[in-house]
């Protein structure tokens, strides 16, 4: 049994979802289609074939889920905004019943006490957008300024918390380097226009917010995993401090004024190419915090031939280490090491685990099974961020992924990280023996009880 001081009882306790991976029905009401909704129908792509089709269908049982946060004492909601939603064309016309569910969810939250994190990208990009380029088009900065001043302008009266982008590095360089989530762009040519369009546009969109609510509480969230080396030898330091420049500081870096880490990676000098006179500054953006999203760590060994970074990243199923459903290995000490490498940077002022938990392939049809590797991955992950706090007082919050089961990407259905099963078939929600122990866990915290973990 593990033993932690109490947390300060102004922390933050949250779960959080994703719009796409949620609500389903993504063209209802005028709404318009997605990259996603397109990558979904290419063959191959997604595991087991799976189609997001109506998902959790949270678009019609938001309300449902939101009594579900209440019986669990989850205070705090992060979720996020659909742009074609809103914006079915990317930009122009508005869609106006688009808005009015995310009204609708807000005035829910606020009305049984739950605090709304709304985040303005979660990865579903117009695919209007990304026929005329996406984010290698320039002017996509200004489609998301119109983007983001109308969800300030219809919403922001009701919102305070907000979160700008979710994982740019993620959906940058899986969606436009790799090919392996949407649009499905690959090569350095697609990687490097929207690296910096997105690096932009985490912090114009920032800018826009201060500018229309002065006291709004305003971030951005990165995933971070903690790097090590495999071995001592000099090549194989260097291609883990490649591997840690871009996957940890690639983002984070030109929002705090420091530019991109172009000394460690000199394969982003190519960036200059896409450079306009007063970029450098438009790239910060002084945050009230940073979201760290952690789910493992990553042992990474020298690879002369891996173009670019000379490294390559060793599963961790070939390395005999604990595993998740998505192959990711369970390694608590990567969010204590994570939070302190962002903690060490002076312009960082605060920091929220804005996503951490754990996807398992879980017996169907529910029946009530205790998800005990999950409650054990919680413990641990809240324990080591609680060492972290004991060395830092910049952490300040935490949100379990997630809520509900989802549509886990290109893994499709099958992975699942919810505190609340899902029955895809039925939509029937089940509260899962984790999401119990929250309950209790934020409920003693509240009262000012000394855990037991």
């Amino acid at each position: 049994m593990i033993n932690l001081e109490r947390f300060p009882s102004d922390f933050i306790w949250g779960t959080a979802i994703s719009s796409f991976q949620t609500e389903g029905y993504s063209t209802a009401n005028g709404a318009g289609r997605s990259i996603w909704d397109d990558f979904v129908l290419r063959n191959g792509k997604i595991k087991n074939q799976d189609k997001n089709g109506i998902g959790c269908n949270f678009y019609t049982h938001y309300k449902e889920d939101i009594q579900i946060l209440r019986k669990l004492g989850i205070r705090n909601f992060r979720f996020s905004i659909a742009w074609p939603r809103i914006y079915p064309n990317g930009y122009g016309h508005v869609n106006h019943p688009g808005l009015d569910f995310y009204k609708r969810l807000i005035d829910e939250c606020l009305e049984n006490g739950i605090r709304p994190w709304v985040t303005l990208y979660h990865w579903d990009l117009p695919s209007a957008l990304e026929k005329k380029g996406g984010w290698t088009n320039r002017t996509i900065i200004n489609w998301f300024r119109e983007y983001v001043l109308t969800i300030a302008m219809h919403l922001g009266d009701r919102v305070k918390d907000w979160i700008v982008l979710n994982e740019p590095v993620a959906f940058t360089g899986a969606g436009y380097f790799l090919g392996l989530h949407a649009p499905g762009r690959m090569g350095m040519g697609n990687f490097i226009p929207a690296m910096h369009h997105v690096a932009l546009c985490q912090a114009e969109g920032a800018r826009l917010l201060r500018s229309e609510f002065k006291d709004a509480h305003i971030g951005t969230t990165f995933s971070m995993s903690h790097i090590e080396s495999v071995s001592e030898n000099v090549a194989d330091i260097m291609a883990a401090e490649k591997v840690h420049a871009l996957l940890n500081r690639l983002f984070l870096e030109p929002s705090l004024g420091l530019g991109y880490p172009i000394k460690t990676l000199p394969f982003l000098q190519k960036v200059e190419s896409y450079m306009h006179a007063g970029d450098e500054k438009k790239l910060e953006f002084d945050f009230d915090f940073i979201g760290i999203q952690n789910y493992t760590r990553e042992i990474v060994g020298s690879q002369w031939y891996t173009p670019y970074l000379q490294a390559r990243i060793i599963p961790a199923k070939l390395r005999n280490v604990p595993l998740t459903a998505m192959d990711w290995e369970i390694c608590p000490t990567a969010l204590f090491n994570v939070l302190k490498f962002a903690a060490n940077y002076e312009k960082v002022k605060n920091i929220i685990v804005t996503e951490n938990g754990a996807a398992f392939i879980e017996p169907q049809p529910f029946s009530g099974e205790a998800d005990g590797t999950r409650i054990e991955f919680l413990k641990q992950n809240i324990y080591q961020m609680r060492k972290a706090l004991s060395e830092t007082e910049k952490i300040k919050g935490y949100f379990v992924w997630s809520l509900l089961d989802n549509f886990e990407w290109a893994e499709g259905f099958k992975p699942r990280f919810g505190l609340v099963h899902v029955d895809f078939e039925t939509q029937k929600r089940s509260i899962k023996h984790s999401g119990y122990w929250y309950r209790k866990f934020i409920m003693e915290q509240m009262a000012n009880i000394e855990v037991p973990i």
